[in-house]
């Protein structure tokens, strides 16, 4: 079972709850120490307004900058962090000599990639001489020597990854939209072609009629006739072209789908079909495949969408079977499920479609070999 992408304000809350946790915990022992041991309430004071400075800029700064939004003033803010986690353990000794880690995550944050290794270099090699300064024990700065850059490496791939599956979700959502663009485009073209020509015909038509009104009302008679015949043959292809009947090709539709579903990064092969389709069967399952896909796009995290085309006793089935469905599978309750339902049915097929509770959604329509 693939788990659920959760969106992205999630995903960044999380980020900088772990942070303040993980940075919080590699502190709180030496807070801990002053309660319990030293009792001094001067050290505690200072201890405390420090630790919580460092913690407040750091989930600050952390977030800013997951949310895209950079701030000359961010590098004053690391600054002030810096500052803190080394006036800790330069005042409180070397119980507090984990501090010295907290800029190292908010390095590749707050600087660009070059200036981040630069700094990070030179922060590495400052906490270890301010360590050896302080009479720190010489393991205890090659743990800092380590773990500082470490720590750096972490921040930079934490926010590494929180802006691809950010970039990835919007380039879903772009694909999405480009596959009902694309659909649009078909339709425009095809009514295009139909009505262009239909309508072409039918001005000259009437020009003619026109032309010969006071000379030869039999040629007026005919003329007309032909652009009654014409103006009832263009709405029969404009109906033909908006119920998707004409030029309509399960084949292609079904490769066209996983091609999409390819580019959005989700594992599809095209399927293998069965051979001599009775014309009927292509336009209902083409449209639900179309749909199908589009939520797949549009409401799942999916990294797996399987079709297949089979033959069984009651006609052609098609099923399409997706990973990373919610609770509430995508485009479940939705009118465009219902509308697949009523074409199928309309088709003398049948329709289903819901959630399996494994994570992942069915699609499924079967239509009868013979025709309604």
């Amino acid at each position: 079972m693939q788990p659920r992408i959760p969106p992205t304000l999630v995903i960044a809350v999380a980020i900088v709850g772990i942070s303040l946790v993980t940075l919080g915990g590699v502190m709180l022992p030496a807070l801990w120490y002053e309660l319990a041991t030293r009792r001094d309430p001067a050290r505690i004071a200072f201890a405390v307004i420090a630790m919580g400075g460092v913690l407040v800029l750091y989930g600050r700064l952390l977030w800013q900058n997951l949310m895209r939004r950079t701030h000359a003033l961010h590098r004053v803010g690391l600054v002030v962090v810096t500052v803190l986690s080394c006036a800790l353990p330069g005042a409180l000794g070397d119980t507090w000599v984990t501090s010295l880690i907290a800029p190292a995550g908010l390095i590749p944050l707050v600087l660009p990639l070059r200036q981040a290794i630069v700094v990070t270099a030179a922060g590495t090699l400052g906490i270890s001489g301010y360590g050896l300064l302080l009479g720190f024990h010489v393991l205890t700065v090659v743990f800092e020597f380590f773990w500082f850059p470490f720590a750096a490496l972490s921040g930079f791939v934490s926010i590494w990854m929180f802006h691809v599956v950010q970039e990835l979700r919007e380039a879903r959502a772009e694909l999405a939209r480009a596959a009902v663009g694309e659909e649009r485009q078909r339709f425009a073209r095809d009514l295009h072609d139909v009505l262009g020509h239909s309508l072409q015909a039918v001005a000259l038509r009437a020009e003619v009629a026109e032309r010969y009104l006071d000379r030869d009302q039999a040629r007026v008679r005919k003329e007309l006739t032909e652009i009654q015949r014409m103006a009832r043959d263009s709405v029969r292809d404009v109906r033909e072209v908006v119920r998707g009947y004409r030029a309509t090709s399960l084949r292609a539709e079904l490769e066209g789908a996983s091609a999409v579903l390819r580019a959005a990064g989700i594992g599809c092969e095209p399927p293998e079909m069965l051979p001599d389709l009775p014309p009927h069967v292509h336009q209902p399952l083409g449209w639900v495949a179309r749909e199908a896909v589009t939520n797949v796009l549009r409401h799942s995290a999916a990294t797996r969408c399987r079709i297949e085309v089979g033959a069984t006793a009651d006609g052609v089935r098609l099923e399409i079977v997706n990973d990373g469905a919610g609770r509430r599978a995508a485009g479940e309750g939705g009118s465009g499920l219902v509308g697949l339902s009523e074409r199928i049915a309309a088709a003398g097929g049948e329709f289903t479609a819901g959630h399996l509770g494994d994570g992942t959604f069915r699609v499924t329509a079967t239509v009868p070999q013979k025709g309604p």
